[in-house]
């Protein structure tokens, strides 16, 4: 399982590197579609690696709420994740995106907020 978390973990850090790299282009230059899904990536391998890293199986949580739901109950600091800007938190990942740069860079901020989350609890 702790191979599986890892895994989970290296692919969150590489969406959120690539979402970081288009928001890096001018304004009128980013691809929304691309930072979106990239952020909502990261934030699903993320949620599953944390939960896979305490011995929790990830298959039955299809959402990004069930997913952070389950790791509040490991540990309190998730609460403290605004989440509330992310639209499709409450979906299957699929085709929905967002398409404002506000917006994706709503869900970029939560991913970035993740990713610190993380990394003071020393979990990446």
């Amino acid at each position: 399982m702790k191979e599986r978390a890892k895994d989970y973990l290296n692919k969150g850090i590489a969406k959120l590197k690539s979402a970081n790299e288009e928001l890096f282009r001018p304004e009128e230059d980013v691809v929304t579609y691309s930072v979106c899904k990239n952020s909502q990536f990261a934030i699903e391998n993320y949620l599953k690696g944390y939960l896979l890293n305490n011995n929790v199986e990830v298959e039955e949580y299809k959402t990004i709420a069930q997913l952070l739901a389950q790791c509040v109950l490991i540990n309190e600091n998730f609460k403290k994740l605004d989440f509330s800007d992310i639209d499709c938190k409450v979906k299957a990942l699929d085709s929905r995106y967002c398409s404002s740069i506000e917006k994706v860079n709503s869900c970029f901020d939560a991913a970035d907020s993740l990713d610190t989350l993380l990394r003071q609890e020393q979990i990446i």
